[in-house]
């Protein structure tokens, strides 16, 4: 497993190497002070996930993060002493996948990467045994995979995490506001961004995105599942 991280505190980052070395021995961890320098090494290592600082030597986390979503569905794991509802709402509505405010935990921090991990098909670091069947779409918890008409679709770490939930929630209708909770695990987010999340989600599902049979909307009320058999 590789990790970059992106930090200006060497502390932080020392407790970040031994917290993923204790875990997971064999993980490889690369970090840079500079957004920049970020950027390139995410090009470069092509990680399994990325713990990005917001305030850097060179700037602003966010252009960092802004920068890595337009090429790349890498895991990215905000860490920041900027811990109010804004500033996570706006990380998380720019393509993070989760964000953690400092100081932290290692456990906190284990769990966190463990989740992130999950969701982004790292079989070996999680055991969730199921798999939903429908005429052209299987979904693989197990391996945290989805499958349309027998061929592998590449989901986004927060894409997965939106079908998982409403797959295990499957006939219910998902108001935005659990959705916002779940998902991206905060209490609000722009329904012009979960829109979107699940427009993509459908394309990805073959699911037709005018008149769509999977993932449906409710006026109003939310969205609800239905595997078609």
């Amino acid at each position: 497993m590789k990790v970059v991280v992106i930090e200006d505190t060497e502390e932080i980052v020392e407790s970040i190497k031994l917290c993923l070395g204790i875990r997971w021995p064999e993980c490889v961890v690369t970090s840079t002070p500079r957004g920049k320098e970020g950027v390139r090494l995410v090009q470069n290592e092509s990680p399994d996930a990325v713990i990005l600082d917001l305030v850097l030597a060179d700037g602003n986390g966010l252009d960092v993060l802004k920068d890595i979503r337009a090429w790349s569905d890498v895991p990215v794991i905000i860490v920041s002493v900027k811990g109010d509802e804004v500033v996570r709402v706006r990380g998380l509505e720019q393509g993070a996948d989760d964000f953690i405010v400092k100081p932290f935990s290692h456990t906190e921090l284990l769990a966190r990467m463990r989740a992130v991990l999950r969701r982004t098909h790292m079989p070996s670091l999680w055991q969730d045994a199921g798999v939903m069947k429908g005429k052209n779409l299987t979904i693989d918890m197990g391996s945290g995979r989805a499958f349309v008409d027998g061929k592998e679709t590449e989901l986004s770490a927060t894409e997965w995490k939106l079908l998982l939930y409403l797959a295990r929630n499957e006939g219910r209708i998902i108001p935005s506001e659990m959705l916002a909770s779940k998902v991206w695990g905060v209490t609000f987010v722009e329904p012009s961004t979960i829109k979107m999340c699940v427009r993509r989600l459908r394309m990805k599902l073959g699911d037709d995105t005018r008149a769509p049979r999977i993932i449906r909307s409710h006026r109003g009320r939310g969205y609800s599942f239905e595997l078609a058999s």
